[in-house]
């Protein structure tokens, strides 16, 4: 079963997002974001719509065989561009408030923001700090260290 998660970016009130399948949890998308994606790469990342699997890369290089079934193990897996699934595109939000609607609408445990080029993330399990809310990403990912 996947950790589904909401990823978005955010340019003043509106918000881009595209649903995320599997690995939603911190230890996996939220380390990958934090690790792998700039405000530019996350605007990219969000602009090619739905995601099966978060992954380092975005684009497939030259020569580099990959597909939904045959994925590369750096590339992004996204239903549009690699299973050929429609109305898979990025949604827009004008309001955090229809954001959180939309996190509910997917069914996400997890969703992650970038905005002024910081991540942020919250969790909708209701019962700990970052339900609800927006937490910076660093501060998050240090808090499971810590725990660990």
């Amino acid at each position: 079963m996947g950790t589904r998660s909401r990823i978005g970016v955010m340019h003043g009130d509106v918000c881009k997002s595209v649903y995320c399948h599997w690995d939603g949890y911190l230890e996996y998308n939220g380390k990958m974001l934090l690790e792998n994606y700039d405000s530019s790469k996350a605007n990219f990342l969000v602009a090619l719509g739905d995601i099966s699997s978060l992954r380092k890369g975005i684009e497939i290089p030259e020569g580099v065989e990959h597909s939904f079934d045959k994925a590369h193990d750096d590339i992004t897996i996204f239903y549009g561009r690699d299973r050929g699934e429609k109305n898979v595109g990025f949604n827009v939000d004008h309001t955090f408030e229809d954001f959180m609607k939309r996190v509910d609408g997917c069914g996400a445990e997890y969703y992650y923001i970038m905005r002024d080029g910081v991540w942020y993330v919250g969790d909708n399990y209701g019962s700990t700090p970052m339900s609800g809310t927006l937490v910076p990403l660093a501060e998050a990912m240090a808090s499971v260290k810590e725990v660990a």
